[in-house]
């Protein structure tokens, strides 16, 4: 049985599909590889886009020895054995760490001083994003490249480089469901030429009756949809949100990300217009939590459904954003003596049917703007009425 995989792995950047933005002879990735000057990097992208592939045209371009790990079975004496090996060495040799996301603490400390000192060049490869999984120390001292889903036409591409026959209809179902991912495209290709019968449709269809989903934990999509999810709450679609919703349990997104999600979008959102979206977010991802998939489908509907049909507010999320801002940009306020805890000429606001004019900054400050929606509006209204009474 042909390895197509292998067979058809690009051994150049010229050869690479898909990925024009890292590999065309002025992107800025392959420069900085021809001219000798690429710097510890991390790949992230969808599965089957070309990480490892080009990873192994990076060590081949810049003649590097190369040494390729999987970060759920790295041991720390494996790497320690090569940087021993190479200390006094004139190369240094391309370490390449695959699921790079999947690295312990203690591993990325490993590799810290030898980052440092540019001993070994190390190549990460994730389906997730590094700068939310590395430490600061590790981005700090390296590259991100982000590699896109493949498009059809550069699938088509890769196609046309094999001499397998096959009808447009066949060669169609082949492309589209593959997901945009070349490998898994290439071995259901591999499969079905070995069964030496007509690649036809119903033959790939036997081997894969469906189209390959992207799981929603793969770079780009997981932040797609997960942001597509959101955008349509905030636009109040409610079938857009299902949809979207649905798009992320189908990819097989953990329900607890989902709600943590929609408990964060209950407060920046929807607010004070409805304080109840919070409540019910929030048991939302505490049952969702103790239940699981299939039922937590459910839950999280609920919750979405709610969600958008609840009246919007940013107040909260504008409010903090605006103190925070006046913070650090240097507004330190004495605060007054009354509010201090053994302060003097406090006025206990119960004592005055709950509420009494009293100064509780040493300057007057304004970051909270109420907006006329929902329960929101009546907050306004109360805190206008009680401000504006006179002494």
């Amino acid at each position: 049985m042909a390895d197509f995989t292998y067979l058809l792995r690009p051994k150049t950047f010229d050869e690479v599909v898909g990925q024009e933005h890292l590999c065309t002879s002025d992107a800025p990735l392959r420069s900085l590889c021809e001219s000798g000057n690429l710097t510890h990097s991390f790949l992230y992208g969808p599965p089957g886009c070309g990480k490892t592939t080009l990873a192994r045209i990076i060590a081949s371009v810049m003649d590097f020895p190369f040494y390729e790990f999987n970060a759920t079975s790295l041991k720390i004496e494996e790497l320690r054995k090569i940087f021993n090996q190479y200390e006094n060495a004139l190369t240094k040799p391309l370490i390449f760490i695959d699921e790079v996301h999947r690295l312990a603490k203690n591993q990325q400390e490993v590799l810290l001083p030898v980052m440092e000192q540019n001993s070994v060049l190390v190549i990460g490869a994730s389906t997730e994003n590094p700068y939310f999984s590395l430490t600061a120390a590790m981005r700090s001292r390296s590259l991100l490249f982000e590699l896109k889903t493949i498009g059809v036409k550069s699938l088509e591409d890769l196609l046309g480089r094999t001499d397998i026959a096959m009808d447009d209809e066949a060669k169609e179902y082949l492309i589209a469901s593959s997901g945009g991912d070349a490998r898994a495209m290439l071995k259901l290709l591999e499969v079905s030429s070995a069964l030496n019968k007509p690649i036809t449709i119903g033959l790939l269809k036997s081997l894969r009756p469906s189209a390959q989903a992207q799981g929603s934990s793969e770079a780009g999509v997981h932040y797609d949809l997960a942001s597509a999810l959101i955008k349509s709450i905030r636009g109040s679609d409610a079938d857009a949100a299902i949809y979207y919703l649905a798009r992320l349990i189908d990819g097989g997104e953990p329900p607890e990300f989902i709600a943590r999600r929609l408990v964060i979008l209950s407060s920046e959102d929807v607010g004070n217009a409805n304080p109840q979206a919070l409540t019910l977010c929030t048991s939302a991802m505490m049952s969702v939590k103790q239940i699981g998939y299939p039922e937590s489908r459910i839950i999280l509907a609920q919750a979405v459904i709610y969600l958008c049909a609840s009246p919007k507010s940013n107040t909260a999320y504008n409010a903090i954003n605006s103190a925070l801002e006046a913070v650090k940009s240097g507004v330190i306020l004495e605060i007054p003596d009354a509010i201090r805890p053994r302060g003097s000429n406090y006025l206990y606001p119960h004592d005055f049917g709950g509420w009494v004019q009293q100064k509780y900054l040493s300057k007057r400050l304004k970051f909270v703007e109420y907006k006329n929606s929902g329960y929101e509006a009546k907050m306004g209204e109360w805190m206008e009425k009680v401000w504006n009474q006179k002494d």
